[in-house]
Parts: C-alpha cells; structure tokens; sequence
C-alpha cells in the first residue's frame, strides 16, 4: 500500500479513537453506564458498546473494503480471516476493569494488522487527553494538549546494571512479576492500569518494561505493538518468541513481555520458567 494511503489509514484511525474516547469520557464522567460479565468471566460495559458502535461504523463507513475484529464483535473463524490481506484490529475499551474501578487508565485501541503484522497503532487516553500513535517505518509520536512530538524508549545509561522500572498492574501482586524478574537486578515499580497504556508508557521512556501475566486477546496487543516497535522498543511472547496475529483459531495471547531499551539483556533480566503457550493452535 503506498504510504499516502497509510498515512490516511492513520489519520482515520486517530480521529475515531479520539471520537470513541471523548463519547466513552462522557460516560465515566457522569458514572452513567452498565456493566455485564462476559461468558469468559471478563467485565464489559455499556461504555465499551459504544466505543464499539462509534469504531465500527466510522470504519464501515470509511473503508468498507476492510475487515473489522474487534474484541466486542462476533468474531470470524480462522478459515474465513485468514484470508484477509489486512483488516482493522480493535479494542474498544482497553482496562475495563479500571474503567469500572474508576482509576483512568483506559484506552481505545486501533490497529491495522497486514499480512500478520501491525503497520499502525493507534491509543487514545481520554482522561490523560493524550493519543498515542504510529505507522511502520515512521516512527512513534503522542499528542497532547502539550502538542505533538516523536517518543521513544528511555536508554539506560548502563544497560546491563542500571535500574529497571517496571510498568505493573494495579490488579495483580509486584511479587508475581518479580519473582520472574533477575534477582541481581535493582527495581522500581509504576504502578498502571490498562496493558495498552503500559506499553504506551514504554514507549515514551516513562518505564523500561512490562510482563503481562494473564488472558489477552490480539486486540489488545496489535495497536502497542506497532507503536513500541517504532519507539524503539519490542513485544514479545514470554518466551520471547514473536506474538501472532491472525494465524491461530484462537485469538488469545500467551503471557508476554513488552520491552524498551534494546540494549538491555531482556533474556536474562526475566527469567520466565514457568512459561506454557496454551494457544498455539
């Protein structure tokens, strides 16, 4: 595709998601919304229906040659997606947990994924009013009410000895991420919601690193990948094999590990033992 088609693609894509964001921002802030228990025992709202219903149809609209999987939709079976050259990967509401537990770290995802890869990633932060957003080969970028500018990991002055800062859950134990990490290390933690703005923060160079213990599915991942890909950074299974997109019947993530300064010696730093992929058919 040649790059004025991408670079339309990722201007589309940033005016829904802050479209879905500003509607989704109305909701949290009038505390107006219902909230449900999926079959897999995941939360949902209303507020995610909506952000679903503002993407899917701006997309639909805009790009109806372009298929659309979204967390919130009804998805297709792999013999019918695997045939896609390209589709729009989407979460509507990235951390509904904390949309629900009222901290502010949620994010509306979207991504392009061609030929089992994200070219661009696009996360909108409503309450931080901050977009994060990236195409292949053009680097990443956040705009904010402070403007637009390039972001990109932060670099360790010491690769193998500096102090890693570790961006963590706010709903899981820092034991159960240390405790995969090399003890001769020295830590910090960032206390975050939402695995999106996590990553996002990675990118920036506001953290170093993020291990995700726990379910996930494709669309929460596709958006950030691109994003710390072009920031400098890399994502990847816990193992540290390449994520998948598109190639497997399901569509859930194994445990992964999102990382910034390249120079650091990943492998040794988490020490990840214990890592079974039960998805990889």
């Amino acid at each position: 595709m040649p790059d004025d088609a991408h670079a339309d693609l990722l201007e589309l894509a940033k005016e829904i998601a802050i479209e879905a964001g500003e509607a989704v921002l109305e909701v949290y802030d009038k505390g107006e919304f219902d909230a449900y228990q999926k079959d897999d025992k995941s939360p949902v709202t209303s507020a995610d229906y909506l952000a679903n219903d503002i993407i899917n149809k701006r997309l639909q609209a805009a790009t109806p040659d372009i298929p659309i999987l979204s967390e919130e939709n009804k998805h297709a079976s792999l013999e019918e997606r695997k045939h896609w050259p390209r589709y729009w990967l989407i979460d509507p509401i990235d951390g509904t947990q904390e949309f629900i537990a009222r901290s502010g770290d949620f994010a509306v995802n979207i991504a392009l994924i061609e030929n089992n890869e994200p070219t661009i990633g696009v996360i909108f932060w409503p309450p931080g009013q901050s977009l994060y957003y990236a195409q292949k080969g053009k680097g990443a970028f956040k705009s904010s009410p402070d403007g637009d500018h390039p972001i990109s990991v932060r670099k360790l002055d010491d690769p193998k000895n500096s102090v890693v800062m570790i961006a963590i859950s706010r709903r899981q134990s820092r034991e159960k991420v240390l405790s995969r990490m090399c003890a001769k290390r020295v830590y910090q933690t960032l206390p975050l919601g939402s695995c999106s703005l996590k990553a996002c923060f990675i990118a920036e160079g506001k953290a170093d690193v993020f291990m995700r213990i726990g379910i996930t599915g494709e669309w929460d991942t596709g958006a950030s990948q691109c994003i710390v890909s072009e920031a400098g950074g890399s994502i990847a299974a816990a193992n540290f094999e390449p994520l998948t997109y598109n190639q497997r019947h399901s569509l859930e993530n194994p445990d992964f590990v999102v990382m910034g300064d390249q120079r650091v010696p990943w492998q040794d730093v988490v020490q990840y033992d214990d890592f079974v992929n039960p998805h990889q058919h």
